[in-house]
């Protein structure tokens, strides 16, 4: 080894690795926390000691102790006294019965997707996902069990509605009178989109029974008079329901493959009038396919979770978009909980 050589290595450190090999002893221990309720019963209690968390879960003092500290080490907990309590961040997202929930979505990531990762390996072998059968099931949904994904449509609104929050304000929809939301979920996007911008009316488009959900989410918002539902399929439908200015994307190309968005931009474009746009919300992967990391690592997600979804970048969409006769098109990067930007695109 040349003295040059020698002199890189030695400024190298092996810190960051580590950090990053460990990465799941953090959310194995976030992920315990949950499903001990932790968070909750503290909120209950406003602080408990070793000592009492110990006696709630018939706990050994020694592991009661290593997880408390170990919640405080990442500032999800803070010493109280003798005892520890919540801190802000917990007392707001990690309380069960709070409007914007987060444990669902952390639950959803343990039971479902922690072992998918497992076998992230096979699935990249196999080029197929490991957290369903597609030679047994029609789809992820199919043969699910019902409480997880209760639990996964919980999680997904409150990760949707900060996203939609920070959409609003980057995106100006001050403009437009009528949005469809193509697979609109639990109708967090439609919610925040109206309560920012009075004048707008949306539609959620989703199979049935998740238009159920989105309808109890709308009423208990008070926007049953703004917000309509369509039951539906947008792959098998024939077109898109007609009478909307914006048509709505949000996190939902990423499960579908090329051909398959490029199908849905084609319905999307038919169904638009001149003037119309198509907004594209998603976590978007730079043009040089480098990062950034949370999108990156969203399409090895894909992997495991889907047969042919992925990250997609702003320059892909962009192709799409004027394939399919859409003009003037927009990227605009922001900082969301499950988006990172979007790509819009206008019809002539």
């Amino acid at each position: 080894m040349s003295t040059s050589d020698a002199m890189k290595t030695a400024s190298l450190s092996p810190i960051s690795l580590m950090q990053l090999a460990s990465s799941f002893w953090a959310f194995k221990t976030l992920s315990t926390a949950v499903e001990l309720d932790l968070f909750t019963h503290m909120a209950q209690s406003g602080s408990l000691t070793v000592e009492q968390f110990a006696a709630v879960h018939g706990f050994a003092a020694r592991p009661a102790e290593m997880l408390l500290a170990g919640c405080a080490s990442l500032g999800l907990l803070q010493r109280s006294g003798s005892g520890y309590g919540n801190t802000a961040l917990a007392a707001e997202f990690l309380v069960r019965g709070r409007p914007y929930y987060f444990g669902g979505f952390v639950t959803m990531l343990d039971k479902r997707l922690y072992a998918g990762w497992d076998k992230l390996p096979d699935a990249m072998r196999n080029n197929r996902p490991t957290t369903w059968d597609p030679s047994k099931h029609s789809s992820l949904f199919d043969g699910a069990d019902p409480a997880m994904m209760a639990t996964f449509w919980e999680a997904m609104h409150s990760l949707s509605t900060f996203t939609a929050r920070t959409l609003g304000e980057a995106v100006d929809f001050s403009r437009f009178r009528r949005l469809l939301d193509v697979g609109g979920g639990s109708a967090a996007f439609d919610i925040e989109l109206c309560r920012r911008y009075p004048q707008l009316r949306t539609t959620v488009y989703d199979l049935p029974f998740v238009t159920e959900i989105a309808t109890r989410n709308v009423r208990e918002a008070g926007l049953d008079g703004r917000i309509a539902m369509h039951g539906g399929n947008f792959f098998t439908d024939p077109q898109f329901p007609a009478g909307h200015d914006i048509v709505l994307f949000s996190m939902i190309m990423h499960d579908w493959d090329e051909q398959q968005d490029r199908e849905l931009l084609r319905k999307c474009y038919q169904t638009l009038p001149s003037g119309g746009i198509v907004v594209i919300c998603e976590l978007l992967v730079n043009d040089e396919k480098t990062g950034p990391p949370a999108a990156a690592l969203m399409s090895l997600n894909m992997l495991v979770e889907t047969e042919g979804g992925r990250n997609y970048t702003p320059s892909e969409y962009r192709g799409w978009l004027e394939a399919t006769g859409f003009r003037n098109v927009e990227v605009k990067w922001f900082e969301a909980a499950g988006a990172n930007g979007v790509v819009i695109g206008h019809k002539p």
